[in-house]
């Protein structure tokens, strides 16, 4: 039963749990079965909180009338390691946070568990940035497609939890792509949600509009039931508001082809994006407008994304870290975060005003675009997986890559306009690697997004399935 469990989809199970065919129980040690058998080859969840996962489902099992009413009904899920969870370690992959222990849940992981969610263990993740999951804490984790290849970053110990089923659900964070990069990298889907819509937590800093929480699933439905057991208001956090156009799991369930125009471009701006991705994601577009869908390449003008966001991360970076770096010296950060810091510290302030002009521009830019068109379409990412043990790649298709953020600068410049994006994979490279398409609607329309992303997956490529790891 064990094995049948977690080849089953998320929304099954929170069905069967809502009719009480199911115990949360079963389902929390099917996981941990599942993380025991596959985690070896993986290192994909270093932080486990089994007991504690299982005193929670007990408790459930108590009131099992009032946990089925839940909107997860007691479904073990993984939290991402820079989110706490209360009574468990959260280190970030640092050896900053080394013996951080949380106290309590943190905002978007609370609201999770009060909508029926039991956490089963913390997923791996960058170094405090980067795209590329490792860290000196916990070391690198590895795609199930291909053990020897990096599953992306930051947010990749989570995707590759769900993409094997060690979980059917996985929260994470982005930043610069990491709802959307690891996705990609493992044949799953991720949202980006507009700000706003999940509270951060609240260490966070709380004036930010970059960063976001977001699902991780292996469908559409899946990723929508996650979403509606994450949005909602928070006074914590300002930015929240109330989502009336919810719960979003109906409009997953009724798949949608968009009535106006859709935009595409395979490779916006002046970013290098791999022959072969840019291949079959102009065959995708070709069958959406074989299907019925009124498709016209075209894009918003993103020249100077690169310069950009090298100014804005650097003041970020700075701004955040700069006192812990005074107290803990450079051994404490990675070479590319600590050269994000520094940037910040020594940059012009020309240049930062600069910056923010030019992010302000972007955003009208692309609004203004979205007026006109339903959504946009462009790939997840600039390269396939490449070698865990490499950081970063340095060239693509021959292009030099001059910093860590060059090959993430597909999915960065579309984090700074505040619209919703959908990672969906559409195919698979010829060595037998994930390849997705990032769908960008307005802000605020996960709703639709949603809907479009589910006639995707049903027209396009199929819900993904559970992988055992490939070497």
């Amino acid at each position: 039963m064990h094995d049948e469990l977690i080849h089953m989809s998320a929304a099954r199970v929170v069905d069967l749990l809502q009719a009480g065919e199911l115990r949360p129980s079963e389902l929390v040690e099917a996981s941990i079965r599942r993380i025991e058998a596959t985690d070896g080859a993986l290192n994909a969840l270093p932080v486990h909180c089994f007991e504690r996962a299982r005193e929670q489902a007990r408790v459930m099992e108590q009131d099992a009338q009032g946990s089925r009413k839940l909107v997860l009904g007691g479904l073990p899920i993984v939290v991402k390691d820079n989110n706490d969870v209360g009574g468990v370690g959260t280190s970030g992959g640092t050896p900053i946070f080394r013996d951080r222990m949380a106290a309590v849940s943190d905002r978007c992981i609370a609201q999770l568990e009060r909508n029926g969610a039991i956490p089963m263990a913390k997923s791996n993740l960058s170094e405090l940035g980067g795209a590329n999951t490792t860290n000196r804490l916990f070391g690198a984790t590895r795609n199930p497609w291909n053990t020897a290849l990096t599953c992306g970053g930051s947010s990749g110990g989570s995707a590759v939890a769900v993409a094997t089923g060690q979980s059917w659900l996985a929260h994470g964070n982005d930043l610069g792509g990491s709802l959307r990069i690891p996705p990609a990298f493992c044949g799953v889907t991720g949202l980006r949600p507009t700000p706003g819509r999940i509270a951060r937590k609240a260490l966070s800093e709380p004036f930010d509009s970059v960063v976001v929480d977001g699902p991780i699933a292996r469908s559409i439905e899946d990723l929508a039931l996650m979403f509606d057991g994450m949005v909602g208001f928070d006074a914590g956090d300002f930015l929240t508001a109330p989502s009336p156009d919810g719960p979003f799991r109906p409009a997953a369930r009724a798949p949608r082809k968009p009535t106006g125009k859709l935009a595409f471009c395979l490779s916006p701006g002046d970013l290098t994006v791999t022959r072969e991705i840019v291949a079959l994601c102009e065959q995708a577009v070709k069958r959406l407008g074989a299907l019925g869908v009124r498709t016209e390449a075209a894009q918003p003008d993103i020249s100077g994304t690169r310069e950009a966001i090298s100014v804005l991360r650097g003041d970020a970076y700075a701004t955040t870290w700069e006192l812990i770096l005074e107290q803990k010296g450079d051994d404490a950060f990675t070479a590319e975060v600590l050269a994000d810091i520094r940037r910040g510290q020594t940059q012009r302030p020309q240049a930062v005003r600069d910056a923010q002009r030019w992010r302000m521009a972007l955003y009208r830019r692309v609004t203004d675009f979205l007026q006109e068109f339903d959504f946009f379409i462009c790939p997840a990412t600039q390269v396939l997986p490449f070698p865990v043990e490499q950081r970063w790649p340095r060239e693509i298709d021959g292009v030099a890559m001059t910093s860590y953020l060059d090959w993430i600068s597909i999915n960065y410049v579309w984090s700074l306009v505040g619209c919703p994006v959908l990672a969906i994979p559409i195919g698979t490279s010829a060595s037998g690697l994930p390849v997705g398409l990032q769908v960008m609607g307005p802000p605020r329309s996960e709703a639709a997004l949603l809907a479009f992303g589910a006639w995707i997956e049903r027209e396009l490529w199929p819900a993904a399935k559970v992988i055992d790891p490939r070497s």
